[in-house]
């Protein structure tokens, strides 16, 4: 035969193509010449010698491998790769190698039916002349998910789970008696009981929790926490460990600490907090201040390998999504025990210095301390203050402490701090955050964003200096009078530090190519500080200009992500050879690590072990991209759900993203973004460069380009999709 359907001659190629899929079906078998040839139907000698003949050329390709003669197997040894599978809801998978490298599309009939986030093994296809690389997954390795979250269908026979996003290629069947009482329109979250196989392409799964009826905002919150694997419930039994820890300080506990509960000191933080990690003291100490930068004392309070750490631990954040916190530790520790409230004497772990007029460190030292906070201040309070003529400022005072006074020093400091880190090559990111008013129910009933203050910035930088500090005593030898005995200990010992990489050079590479026909020059080479200056100057020359959005998007795009490491290779965006978060344990486990170790080597104690505080880092890491992401998604739910009720509207925006689809553009005035996709660009064809981040009209050349000013109209708000859709205003 070796005749395709209808008649037709099989082709080299038509022979190369059936070759390659009848190996990728049999990863791991010898093919015999007599099972090739009956697999394929191919009868006539013509037909099996080029059949031969292509399989030579696939083994002198190394894709196949000669076992004899007259056998051949899929070579695996020089083919194979383990990473991550991608799935895309459009069909448009990808595997992304372990080792870093560029992604490779894999086809849906290549899937082995792994899903989003999945770790697979994979085989490399040969690849055909005009054609893309092409990888086949031959073993799945670990499943990223086995728990879903969506909408329950309950029918006469059976049920199914309808998911979100595109983390399952099909629906999971659900047996009625695994609904645990869910109905139709619920949301669930299911645990998924039999996966995928050649027998059988059917998910199953068994309901573990039923959230409530769709739409509602409590249950919808909790949906996208399930979405993430992210707890949306507090242990029972970790809380009742938390009520166990008593909320009195013994009188033998203060005196082994410094004492500053008679020196001024407070706190400022966003008005609705309840959680204060962090205050500050200050007062004069001949011809400097002392600072102090007093930080919760948790880990006196939480004992490691305890029930609550582990339980912090596995959390590694608290999460904020727009309407709520979902802490990392027990409310009771959280907003009371811990919480550096106003009035009530506190545990704390502090940096003091001693800062002259310029604020130069003349000493500082390290300490385990009580402290009681006279005030509690709101950004909002620090800045009327900061902002107010200081006359009147004088005149509004009381009998009580000179709060203005205090708070201009701070400030006063903390921008010769600032002045001094943009100087020496931070890079100057000023970004905003969008933030949301919800009534009781949590429905949004205004959207803005939050711009940096003088008063936000006051305590960012103390909060700064902090983690510096303490990440250069032991990162390197420093200037600690009181502590040069226990700074020799620590030097070079294990260590958890917050570190930044140097931006891609790819993508500086874009960026100086996008913006070259604005008359921009970016500097993709040289020193970190050459660098970071170059960037600081060019969102300078953009201030005010047409393209100021798209000068600062790319610029942000090519900055690589934070994370934490005890391999120190310093912070790039804060021009910091040494860094670390010491200032957040509340609501940050590697806080908790740091004040562990610090206290440790403090006392002398030898160096902790690496390995397991490496593996603590990748952990901490994973889980604070894990709630940024469940945050987004709290964000754009609120985006959709505040634009509802304005559908039809028309808005002045600008364009916030370009892709082969259509362009993202959000709204001026209230910041919410939307798609604008490409059937709706009416009147020409439009072709997407990627270069150049826009699309261009093949006949008219109208082009859209990343950061244009744009009028658009709301077309629809899908609340159930979290997605905005616009069309352009007439």
């Amino acid at each position: 035969m070796g005749k395709k359907k209808g008649g037709k001659r099989m082709s080299k190629r038509d022979i190369a193509d059936a070759l390659q899929a009848l190996f990728q079906a049999h990863p791991g078998e010898t093919l015999s010449f007599k099972q090739i040839f009956k697999s394929l139907k191919l009868s006539t000698h013509p037909a099996k010698m080029l059949a031969i003949d292509v399989m030579e050329e696939l083994a002198w390709d190394d894709w196949l491998s000669k076992v004899s003669d007259n056998s051949y197997r899929l070579n695996l040894k020089t083919q194979v790769q383990e990473g991550t599978f991608i799935r895309k809801a459009n069909g448009k998978n990808s595997f992304m190698p372990a080792d870093g490298g560029k992604p490779v599309f894999v086809a849906e009939r290549n899937s082995m039916f792994a899903l989003n986030g999945d770790r697979v093994k994979v085989a490399f296809m040969a690849r055909r002349q005009n054609h893309i690389k092409e990888a086949i997954v031959t073993e799945i390795l670990e499943r990223k998910h086995d728990q879903a979250v969506g909408v329950l269908q309950v029918e006469k026979d059976f049920a199914f789970l309808n998911t979100e996003g595109n983390i399952f290629v099909h629906d999971i069947l659900i047996p009625k008696k695994k609904l645990k009482g869910g109905k139709t329109g619920d949301k669930a979250v299911v645990k998924i009981i039999q996966w995928p196989s050649a027998t059988s392409k059917n998910l199953v799964g068994e309901v573990v929790d039923v959230l409530g009826k769709q739409g509602e905002n409590t249950v919808e919150m909790h949906a996208i926490l399930a979405q993430y694997g992210l707890p949306y419930k507090y242990p029972k039994r970790v809380e009742e460990a938390a009520d166990k820890i008593p909320a009195e300080i013994p009188q033998s506990e203060i005196d082994r600490r410094e004492d500053f509960r008679e020196v001024l000191t407070c706190t400022i933080d966003p008005k609705d907090a309840k959680d204060f990690d962090d205050a500050l003291s200050i007062r004069k100490d001949g011809n400097c201040y002392e600072v102090g930068v007093h930080i919760a004392d948790v880990s006196h309070y939480v004992t490691e390998g305890s029930i609550i750490d582990r339980e912090a631990e596995q959390r590694g954040t608290s999460v904020y999504l727009v309407d709520r916190t979902i802490p990392m530790l027990p409310e009771r520790l959280c907003n009371f025990i811990c919480s550096l409230r106003p009035d009530e004497e506190k545990l704390s772990y502090s940096v003091i210095f001693k800062l002259d007029e310029e604020a130069n460190i003349k000493d500082w030292h390290l300490a385990h301390t009580v402290i009681r906070s006279d005030r509690r201040f709101a950004y909002e309070e620090v800045q009327e203050i900061l902002q107010s003529p200081e006359a009147t400022a004088k005149a509004k005072k009381t009998d009580g402490p000179d709060w203005d006074t205090a708070l201009r020093t701070l400030d006063k400091l903390a921008k010769k701090l600032r002045e001094r880190r943009f100087k020496n090559g931070s890079v100057k990111f000023d970004r905003e955050e969008l933030h949301f008013e919800v009534d009781e129910n949590g429905k949004p009933t205004r959207c803005f964003f939050k711009k940096s203050t003088d008063a936000t910035q006051l305590v960012e930088e103390f909060m700064l200096l902090a983690n510096k500090t303490v990440a250069e005593w032991v990162g390197k030898a420093g200037k600690a009078s009181k502590n040069e005995k226990a700074e020799k200990a620590a030097k070079g010992k294990t260590f958890v530090y917050r570190i930044h990489d140097q931006p891609d050079p790819q993508k500086l590479e874009s960026l100086r190519t996008a913006l070259s026909p604005f008359g921009y020059k970016v500097k993709t080479s040289g020193t970190r500080g050459a660098l970071s200056r170059g960037l600081n100057k060019l969102m300078e020359d953009a201030q005010g200009m047409r393209e100021q959005k798209l000068v600062e998007t790319l610029a942000l795009r090519a900055m690589m992500k934070a994370k934490y490491s005890t391999h120190n290779i310093g912070h790039y965006g804060l021009a910091f050879d040494n860094y670390t978060h010491f200032t957040s344990p509340i609501r940050r486990y590697p806080d908790m690590m740091v004040h562990r170790l610090l206290t440790r080597y403090q006392d002398g104690g030898r160096s902790a072990n690496q390995n397991h505080f490496e593996e603590l880092c990748e952990h901490a890491s994973q889980m604070e991209q894990t709630a940024q992401n469940a945050e987004r998604d709290s964000i754009k739910y609120k985006m959709v759900e505040f634009m509802a009720d304005k559908v039809g509207e028309e808005f002045d925006a600008h364009i916030s993203g370009v892709q082969s689809y259509g362009i993202y553009c959000e709204i001026d005035e209230n910041h919410c973004e939307g798609l604008v996709g490409m059937h709706d660009l009416d009147g020409d064809y439009y072709e997407f460069d990627e270069r150049n981040y826009c699309l261009v009209g093949r006949r008219h050349h109208q082009k859209y380009q990343l950061g244009d000013a744009i009028r658009i109209k709301v077309a629809r708000a899908n609340i159930e999709k979290r997605q905005l859709d616009f069309v352009l205003a007439d």
